[in-house]
């Protein structure tokens, strides 16, 4: 409950003020892979680029907010920092229920890759991440055989997967919040086991870390356990790493953590040396 506190006390009014001192460097290509407004990709275009990888990334929002123009930040913190970057965005609760989200992930996803080839930038080096609602999605697009063959994505060139806050599993211990935001994501009757990370993931080569916090106030710490527990199962390569840093509440580490530099974020920091290392 003081986790759940903190989160809503300590977040907007810092977080809003950092982020309106955002500069803007870069002026991303916006591209339309379907004719809902929201369906739509961002790509960044380094000016110096320090690697061949680029980063394909999922916005959170709670399934039901959010998009890759609100999260500009990010891609302007990964262009700088020299990495080529895509942040997809997808059409949101409760207007559209699930599968709607995943099915325009996979076609964002094909449509960037596309995107990124006609263009003669080499995709066979991809990290793909997403944050809150974002993490739940590029999860189940990295480690779900029945999506990826339903939906036609390969993912043999992803060479790692960050998820940062993620509720990869639909436990009963879980908060109100995300209770309501389930609620809004699925049709009455729906079955989530369809629509759950934990019980949808498979085999396969992408090493993946998952960043999560035991003060999230909204997503419970063992739904990274779960997921890494399924990962041992099944045989994939997992890390997870436990936020340190103060501001460890849920929207802090799930999306503020851009806002800052390396050295002044542990959490930033472990996500961008485990990106280098991949």
């Amino acid at each position: 409950m003081i986790d759940y506190i903190r989160e809503n006390l300590s977040y907007y009014p810092i977080f809003f003020r950092l982020l309106f001192k955002t500069k803007k460097e870069f002026t991303p290509e916006r591209v339309d892979y379907g004719t809902d407004k929201e369906q739509y990709f961002l790509y960044y275009e380094p000016k110096d680029s320090v690697s061949d990888k680029i980063v394909i990334w999922i916005h959170g929002g709670g399934w039901n907010a959010g998009n890759p123009k609100f999260f500009d930040y990010v891609g302007q913190y990964m262009a700088r920092a020299g990495y080529r970057f895509v942040s997809i965005g997808y059409r949101l609760s409760p207007k559209n229920k699930y599968p709607a989200q995943i099915i325009d992930v996979c076609n964002a996803y094909n449509a960037a890759i596309k995107y990124l080839n006609d263009k003669g930038i080499d995709t066979s080096k991809v990290i793909v991440s997403g944050p809150s609602a974002g993490a739940h999605l590029s999860s189940i697009l990295c480690y779900s055989k029945k999506v990826q063959d339903e939906y036609k994505v390969d993912v043999s060139n992803v060479i790692g997967y960050i998820g940062v806050g993620g509720p990869y599993s639909f436990r009963k211990s879980q908060s109100m919040t995300l209770k309501m935001l389930l609620g809004m994501l699925f049709a009455k009757g729906y079955d989530r086991t369809e629509a759950e990370p934990w019980s949808l993931m498979t085999k396969n080569h992408i090493p993946m870390l998952l960043i999560q916090s035991r003060h999230d106030g909204l997503i419970e710490f063992e739904c990274a356990e779960d997921l890494a527990g399924k990962a041992e199962m099944v045989g994939n390569s997992c890390e997870i790493y436990e936020v340190e840093d103060k501001r460890n509440t849920h929207s802090w580490y799930t999306a503020g953590y851009f806002l800052f530099e390396r050295n002044e974020s542990k959490t930033l920091d472990k996500y961008m040396t485990w990106i280098e290392n991949a």
